[in-house]
This record gives structure tokens, sequence and C-alpha cells, in this order.
């Protein structure tokens, strides 16, 4: 079953949602399976509760994954399947907004597809990507990994690329960058993403030679640019 209807991606601070990530066979939806999802539930910007899960796929985990997750056949050979796990984190989520980074063409594909194929069912849960708001909020960074981000923070980002690690890590994050987002309004900077006339890019925003302005995150595809008014 192919996802039809899917959440609105917002770029806001809120004080209630689910941060979740995932680790998986590989970087494919279509073909990778999820190996572990892990999810950390918040009220009133504090941690309410977990859920973390390893996964059997029911085939062998690549040497290459392995040696990004750590996750080993041995490690799953007894976890439950993807029917059971997938229905169980949606339980955990239910209606909130989820949180996390890089999910917008990563993680959520795999959502979709483990849901649609397994229970027949969509998810249609807003969503707040943090890679995106990294890279608005802190355009001074040249990489907005989830460990550039951390580390920009002053966090340790030992121990990442564990689901339930990165859950903490991120959830740390985006409550400094929802800060930020915040300060930039008050400042009178829209916080609003804005879209590119040029290509239809998001315009993010950079620190140039002379202050701050747009740039089409198309680059160098795209060179729009556009003031900071």
């Amino acid at each position: 079953m192919r996802q039809k209807n899917k959440g609105k991606r917002l770029n806001s601070y809120i004080e209630d949602y689910v941060v979740f990530d995932l680790e998986t066979t590989g970087i494919n939806p279509l073909k990778d399976a999820i190996i572990e999802i892990s999810a950390i539930k918040v009220k009133k910007h504090n941690v309410a509760g977990e859920f973390s899960t390893l996964v059997n796929p029911g085939r062998h985990i690549p040497a290459g994954a392995t040696a990004v997750n750590g996750i080993t056949d041995a490690m799953v050979k007894d976890a439950p399947c993807m029917e059971i796990a997938i229905k169980d984190f949606l339980d955990f989520i239910g209606d909130q907004v989820l949180v996390g980074h890089n999910i917008h063409t990563f993680d959520l594909k795999f959502i979709y597809n483990a849901t649609g194929n397994c229970l027949n069912r969509e998810v249609k849960n807003d969503y707040i990507d943090t890679l995106y708001m990294a890279r608005n909020c802190l355009p001074e960074l040249s990489h907005h990994k989830l460990t550039d981000v951390a580390a920009h923070f002053g966090m340790d980002t030992e121990g990442a690329h564990r689901a339930l690690y990165d859950c903490v890590m991120n959830q740390r994050c985006y409550e400094e960058l929802g800060k930020l987002l915040e300060k930039r309004k008050e400042e009178g900077v829209d916080g609003r993403e804005q879209v590119c006339p040029d290509c239809g890019g998001i315009l993010m925003l950079r620190k140039g030679k002379f202050g701050m302005f747009y740039g089409c995150s198309g680059y160098p595809a795209c060179r729009f640019t556009r003031n900071v008014r």
C-alpha cells in the first residue's frame, strides 16, 4: 500500500511532541528494512516516556549496516517482527507531532512503507524535521548532521547511531533550535520557510561577507539570493 495522505511538515517550536529515530539495513525504503525503532514522548518540553525495540527484518543484516549501528543478526534473532513493532510504535505516538532529523526524506518513508505493507494503514501525523530547522537557524555551520548540531550546542555525541541515543540527542537539539527560532521571531526575522521564485527550492538563511542573507538550498545549480529585510 502506497501512502497518499501524509501529515504536513511544520517549522515551529512546540511543547508536546514525539521524537523518533530508526536504524535500517540500508538507505532504500523500498528494498531495505527497519531493524530498530525508538521514540521519546515529550510533554511541556519534558520527557514523559520512552519506546524502543529492535526489529527482526527476516533477512541478513549487511555488514555495512552493522558497521554503522552495531546491530547484528544475533541481536535481532528474538526481536519482534515488523508488523508487531510498527503497531506498538503507532500506539505509542498516537496523533502527536513527530520530530526527527532528516525524517522528511528518510525515516518517514520507511515508516510509511512499513505501516502500509504490514497494517494497510496510513500515518498522517504532522512532523518537524530538525535538519531543516538546523539549516535555517544555524547557517554558520558547514554541515548539519545531527552530530554536527549536537556538537555545536556542546553535547556529547558518544553513542550516536543507535536509535534511542539519537532520540535523546535530537530532543535536546530540538529544544535549543526552538529557542533560536523563537528568538529570531522576536528580532523580527521571519521564521517561516521561504520558497525560491526561480527553482521552487527552500531559501536558507546564510551568513556572507556583508551579513545575513537568504540563499537557495539548490545552490550551486540555483544561485538565487535575497536580502534579509
